[in-house]
């Protein structure tokens, strides 16, 4: 063989890895096969297949299935893609049957068909994990609304809330990927199957029929947008990159709380790991990963985004590229709220290190202030200077203001020398957090509103 015929042969193998989609996009073949038997039926019911050939497509059918989950079912790059596979090995078992199965429909629609159902089936099941994540938060938030930590601006100490009001703030997040993924259930809950090349089908089908049959709530309206449409992908892509962005802040937060600087929580030793040389060290490994993996989702989103940015109707090979970002996001979502709900569960909180750590900054400063307000009838920047004078009287002392006593607080400026001494206890720490009583704040007492919330819409959902 001249070398010439060599260059030729090997750049039409690479032609035809570089063209072929088998060897990702094989993970829809239960969706490939599912939509084929419906879509079989469906002919059969319209008059398109006898019923003879419709049993032996679906008893054909299902016999592939088999062979790709038991593992004896060869995936070859000249199959090109996982529905030709399908079609390709049908028609070994059963023969020209297996030929007829493609009447009416194009592999347009079909791999839209098949990528719909994998979407809606992984945004019903991490809608199951993100409510599991949300339950474990809120049973945390249960144990500790009397539990101080410093809630923080800027990363710096601002005022006293409970650990689990801070517990909670997660769980609002995950509340609304929740909310977001059941949204976009609803919205792409459609049946591309029938829409054909991009215009219809001159066959008598029956799209309702199929629809039904494959569970989505309707056939989708234009058959050219249908084809060309991967809103569905961008939209399960978007979802997992919020709750992943969610995933990484608290994953941010868990690697501070358990630095030996803050010592907060304690992980399990089954999400840290010792160091390589350093046998006293602990990293947080897992909540660090999780963190990292955020930027994965971004990338897979951004990536389809400028995929599709161009495109003219109808349908275009580059849509190929739709899968494998969304399979990979699809897997990375699934393990991380499987870990983040484990490393949560197992964590142990340090009550003791937190509130000694709202003892740092003067986190009663404010109510100082809206004492002076609401008790003094000063004007707000007034009663914002004076307390700053005590803040200042405080750091002369070496004492936090929560520990300050009457006489020490007079003695700070000269416009609260007779102050009542009521003051002190609005500077407790625990009745700063409690003091925090309007809707949505941080007192125990509506910290336990909000976990009742909680409890009702998990019972409801």
């Amino acid at each position: 063989m001249s070398t010439e015929q060599i260059l030729k042969n090997t750049n039409a193998q690479l032609l035809d890895e570089f063209n072929a989609s088998v060897m990702f996009d094989k993970e829809l073949y239960d969706q490939d096969i599912r939509g084929s038997i419906a879509h079989s039926k469906m002919l059969c019911e319209q008059g398109l297949l006898t019923k003879e050939d419709q049993l032996d497509i679906e008893l054909g059918l299902v016999q592939v299935r088999k062979e790709i989950e038991s593992g004896n079912f060869t995936f070859k790059i000249s199959d090109e893609d996982i529905h030709m596979a399908v079609e390709g090995r049908l028609t070994e078992i059963i023969g020209d049957a297996g030929k007829r199965l493609h009447t009416a429909r194009s592999r347009n629609d079909q791999v839209a068909t098949d990528f719909r159902l994998y979407v809606k089936e992984k945004n019903h099941s991490i809608m199951i994990q993100l409510k599991e994540v949300v339950e474990t938060f809120v049973n945390v938030a249960s144990k500790h609304t009397k539990s101080l930590i410093p809630g923080m601006t800027h990363l710096q100490h601002a005022q006293p809330i409970n650990f689990g009001y801070h517990m909670l703030a997660y769980a609002n997040m995950f509340k609304r990927d929740f909310e977001r993924f059941e949204s976009s259930a609803q919205r792409n809950d459609v049946s591309a199957l029938g829409s054909a090349a991009l215009a219809g089908t001159p066959h008598n089908i029956d799209r309702f029929q199929t629809c039904e049959t494959l569970g989505f709530d309707r056939p989708t309206d234009c058959a050219l947008d249908t084809v060309s449409d991967r809103d569905f992908a961008l939209e399960i892509l978007f979802n997992i990159s919020t709750a992943m962005m969610h995933i990484s802040r608290i994953s941010e937060e868990l690697i501070l709380w358990s630095s030996y600087e803050f010592q907060f929580i304690k992980m399990s030793d089954e999400y840290a790991t010792t160091s390589s040389i350093m046998p006293q060290k602990k990293n947080p490994d897992v909540p660090e990963l999780l963190r990292g993996k955020t930027g994965r989702a971004y990338g897979n989103l951004i990536s389809l985004l400028t995929v599709m940015k161009g495109l003219p109707l109808a349908y275009n090979k580059d849509t190929q590229e739709d899968k494998e970002g969304v399979f990979d996001s699809v897997k990375t979502m699934e393990i991380s709220l499987s870990i983040l709900n484990e490393v949560i569960k197992t964590m142990k909180v340090n009550i003791d290190n937190m509130e000694d750590a709202c003892k740092i900054g003067h986190l009663s400063a404010t109510d100082l202030a809206d004492y002076l307000v609401q008790k003094q009838n000063m004007p707000f920047r007034t009663a914002y200077y004076i307390t700053k004078s005590v803040v200042a009287k405080a750091d002369e002392l070496n004492l936090d203001m929560s520990e300050l006593n009457i006489e020490q607080i007079r003695s700070s400026h000269t416009d609260i020398k007779d102050i009542d001494e009521e003051v002190v206890s609005f500077l407790d720490l625990r009745n700063s957090m409690n003091a925090r009583n309007s809707f949505g704040g941080t007192s125990t007492e509506q910290t336990k509103v909000q976990i009742n919330k909680f409890k009702s819409w998990l019972e409801n959902e």
